[in-house]
């Protein structure tokens, strides 16, 4: 590490270029355990907090990572870096969508279990508790009381929404019970925030690119599109969006503001507080699609924007199918001045979700070691990203950009400019691999040099000869 004249060196960082000299001369290999924090302190002559430090400064360089009650290892991909996407501003007033036809045959590529699932929008199964949970499923519905069938139709399982009040407040929220909604899924509640606050032919500004399902809604409720460019690091543009809501009657902005999908970026704290202000100020409602929450790689959750509103005016959605429970289709809103609203018309199209799922995962939050399952899920994602992030500084060609995230489970590429996105995925299915083109993510089918993998699934050598001939489809344009 370069460190200018004149400055002296702090024990720790020298500690740290030390283990990383190992590291990089091969004394220490992928995978292998670096000394324990005893070892480290006795043979060096130093303080455990001091090696602790080195740790911690070492895995935000991305040498080492911490496993679970294991220590410190070598990461297994050396670290590789890129220049991030360009995500320029293309003017529009509003904009009808269409993408639906286009969204379908990229999902129907990814039900052969055959093919890589690099286009896939979920993570693997295999990384979830799915026989605990079964445990859970068979406990809480032998004991559940049979009148719930009839008192918890809407707003849902008491004892869930409790689990999930608590969660709120653990991350420094405190919310109303009344507030919270148990939905099916957070498409569900995302449906449903959005009808709450518009009409067909409102305008509802989003993301540029944005997450395919959020315009398939938009489609649905025949709602028109403004669409405001999103920063690979910091989130949506908020001067665009500024000038978007004095120039256009913006009835809501749906938004994901931590490891958006497709692009991964997260907004720094006082950007989410700007964006909340600048929303009350036009009083425009937020709907927050929050469903990457819990799959955060640092040491602390990013806070939400609705941590910021003071107003009811954030509608907060999140859901289990990310972080636990694939398949059981339980989500929530956090839906603010809106609550009544959307439980209204929860019952009035889906009545409730599955009790019996409600029940399970209730238990679960309780008895099943949640955050636990959580520290052994983040550290996996972590490490399948750096194994695709290597994959790609191998096999693809030297101008391509990559985002990379701080949580979550995609990367987005930004391809060398005569990459034509869609010809890539027929060329790569052709192959039995999955991706996702840049065009499903904007109802004006923009990026099209642009693709969004996905790095939810346990690296293996089928992955690694995936991206390879990834890679050289791509080199072939």
């Amino acid at each position: 590490m370069m460190k200018l004249p004149g400055l002296r060196m702090k024990r720790y960082e020298k500690f740290a270029d030390d283990i990383a000299e190992l590291i990089r001369s091969g004394v220490l290999g992928p995978g292998e355990r670096v000394p324990s924090v005893r070892y480290a302190s006795q043979t060096y002559a130093v303080s455990p907090s001091t090696v602790f430090q080195a740790y911690y400064l070492l895995e935000r360089r991305g040498l080492i990572r911490a496993r679970p009650r294991s220590g410190y290892f070598v990461n297994a991909h050396a670290p590789t870096s890129f220049c991030e996407p360009v995500i320029s501003h293309q003017a529009n007033e509003s904009t009808e969508v269409d993408v639906s036809e286009l969204v379908f045959s990229v999902l129907d590529s990814i039900k052969d279990p055959n093919t890589v699932p690099f286009g896939s929008a979920f993570p693997s199964p295999a990384l979830f508790p799915l026989q605990r949970l079964s445990r859970s499923l068979s406990s809480a519905t032998r004991d559940m009381d049979p009148r719930m069938v009839v008192t918890d139709l809407s707003p849902g399982n008491p004892q869930l929404r409790r689990q999930i009040a608590l969660r709120y407040m653990v991350g420094g929220l405190m919310l109303p019970m009344e507030e919270l909604l148990i939905t099916n899924g957070a498409l569900e509640a995302l449906n449903l925030c959005l009808q709450a606050v518009t009409e067909p032919g409102d305008l509802v500004a989003i993301e540029a690119p944005a997450f395919y399902a959020c315009l398939q809604i938009l489609e649905r409720l025949k709602l028109k599109a403004v669409e405001i460019p999103v920063h690979p690091r910091d989130g949506i543009d908020l001067d665009v969006l500024a000038q978007t809501l004095e120039r256009h009657p913006i009835k809501a902005c749906w938004c994901m503001t931590s490891f958006q999908n497709p692009i991964g970026a997260t907004m720094p704290e006082a950007k989410k507080q700007e964006l909340v202000e600048l929303l009350r100020k036009h009083q425009v409602p937020l709907i927050e699609d929050d469903v990457y929450a819990e799959l955060y790689y640092g040491q602390h959750a990013p806070k939400p924007a609705k941590a910021f509103d003071t107003e009811g005016l954030v509608m907060h959605c999140g859901s289990f199918a990310k972080s636990l429970a694939p398949g059981y289709r339980i989500g929530w809103v956090a839906a603010g001045r809106y609550a009544q609203k959307i439980e209204r018309l929860k019952l009035m199209t889906s009545l409730c979700a599955s009790m019996p799922a409600q029940a399970a995962i209730a238990d679960y939050l309780q008895h099943g070691g949640y955050d636990r399952h959580l520290r052994k899920l983040r550290y996996a994602l972590e490490e399948q990203q750096s194994a695709m992030l290597a994959a790609i500084g191998k096999y693809f060609p030297a101008e391509t950009r990559v985002s990379q995230p701080a949580g979550g489970y995609f990367l987005w590429l930004e391809l060398p400019g005569q990459m034509d996105s869609l010809k890539l995925f027929q060329m790569a299915l052709a192959q039995g691999i999955s991706i996702a083109p840049g065009p499903i993510f904007s109802p004006t089918q923009r990026f099209r040099n642009c693709i969004r993998l996905n790095y939810g699934s346990p690296w293996d050598q089928v992955s690694e000869k995936a991206m390879e001939a990834l890679g050289r489809i791509v080199r072939s344009f």
